[in-house]
């Protein structure tokens, strides 16, 4: 399927469906567990080497491809954890958050009518980004198996290429699905990239937040693939720390610098103090980042607990903030009209995975939930929702 807007259209607005949720709670006192962001700080140690850099006068602009300290660091994670090696003068690229390395990388890689393999559900800044480099996205349908566990056929990937197909955008761990792709998935991935000489541009963000022991596998790291593959990461999410950001992109320089390029004209650069403090933080915080992890499960776990009780099926999550959910339980099966009667309702603020999709009816039934809070945050809104069960069954009878 090909599409060309910008946005997908379930929400009937131009603005974003977590500006809209977000204003909603806010006017209403709900309990926010739409927007993706945690509700605690990230290491002290980082935040305080912030502060530290800001008194010592790192607040001018620093080089458009990042401070070298950071540059550096981001190399010495990626060899370390993955083996994978990046010159940090020619093949890392420090952007202004994950978004602007997507959109660069976008910009830069894609021309128009080129086309953009995305995997569905995707969030919804992929189609933004394809949009305004006037590209067009074919998406390849991941669907829930028996476990509740999200992923594609390999003949619907194989289907979405055509000879216009350009770039393949992948998102692992991935929002919304929380789905962390297989040995199996990547290699059929890895196959398509090869075959049909695709440049992947990968979204990594959730790279440190995963679950029951599943394992993160960078694109990059599979066979062929390095010389082919900018994989994009942040500190955003990894260092709880989304208003900072600080993202990178690491690539072979041939496909690196075109994106250096792009980003000159979109920020050319920002955050030094930040840039700083993330240096520091990627080299010695390994034990709070792990220790993050734990939390989050934890969190997970309490926050589908509370949706099982309240009558919602959730799927499964191997990974990320999200845990999704099947409303239909509940009498109901329009997520868009749920979640903007939610907040009145309930009291609690979630997001329409419709809004994901290129036919928001093939979300039309999920919601996701975030559970990046603090657990007594989850156990309100779990006892919040829980008050939904009699009305909404009460409608559907």
């Amino acid at each position: 399927m090909i599409r060309g807007s910008a946005y997908p259209t379930g929400t009937g607005s131009d603005t974003t469906i977590f500006t809209e949720m977000t204003a909603l709670a806010q006017r209403t006192g709900a309990v926010n567990l739409g927007q993706g962001f945690p509700d605690t700080d990230g290491p002290p140690a980082m935040l305080e080497a912030a502060r530290t850099a800001i008194a010592a006068g790192a607040n001018q602009y620093p080089p458009l491809a990042g401070l070298p300290e950071l540059r550096e660091a981001i190399a010495a994670q990626r060899a370390l954890r993955y083996g994978t090696h990046y010159d940090p003068d020619t093949e890392v690229l420090v952007t202004t958050g994950a978004t602007e390395a997507l959109a660069a990388a976008l910009l830069a890689h894609c021309a128009p009518d080129d086309e953009v393999i995305v995997f569905e559900p995707y969030y919804d800044s992929y189609a933004a980004s394809i949009a305004l480099a006037r590209g067009r996205r074919r998406v390849v349908p991941m669907r829930p198996d028996a476990t509740g566990r999200f992923g594609f056929d390999p003949g619907d990937l194989s289907a979405a290429v055509s000879r216009r197909s350009r770039v393949l955008l992948l998102n692992s761990p991935h929002n919304p699905t929380g789905t962390i792709f297989n040995a199996e998935e990547l290699a059929a991935i890895a196959a398509c990239c090869r075959r049909n000489d695709l440049v992947a541009v990968t979204d990594e963000v959730y790279e440190y937040l995963t679950y029951d022991g599943a394992v993160h596998t960078p694109l990059a790291t599979l066979p062929g693939m390095r010389e082919r593959t900018l994989s994009i990461s942040s500190a955003g999410k990894t260092f709880s720390a989304t208003g900072w950001k600080v993202g990178w992109v690491c690539g072979p320089a041939p496909l690196v610098d075109p994106v250096r390029r792009v980003k000159q004209y979109l920020t050319f650069a920002s955050g030094t103090a930040f840039q700083v403090a993330v240096a520091q933080a990627l080299g010695t915080q390994q034990p709070w980042v792990r220790a993050q992890a734990a939390r989050l499960q934890a969190n997970r776990d309490r926050l589908r607990a509370g949706l099982v009780a309240t009558g919602l099926t959730p799927y499964a999550c191997q990974g990320t903030y999200f845990l999704q959910a099947d409303i239909r339980p509940l009498g109901t099966a329009d997520g868009i009209r749920f979640c903007r009667e939610l907040p009145h309702r309930a009291g609690v603020a979630a997001i329409p995975s419709a809004v994901f999709y290129d036919d928001p009816a093939d979300g039309l039934p999920i919601v996701r939930f975030v559970f990046c809070k603090e657990p007594e945050v989850l156990d309100e809104a779990a006892r919040r929702l829980a008050d939904l069960t009699t009305p909404y069954r009460q409608e559907a009878v």
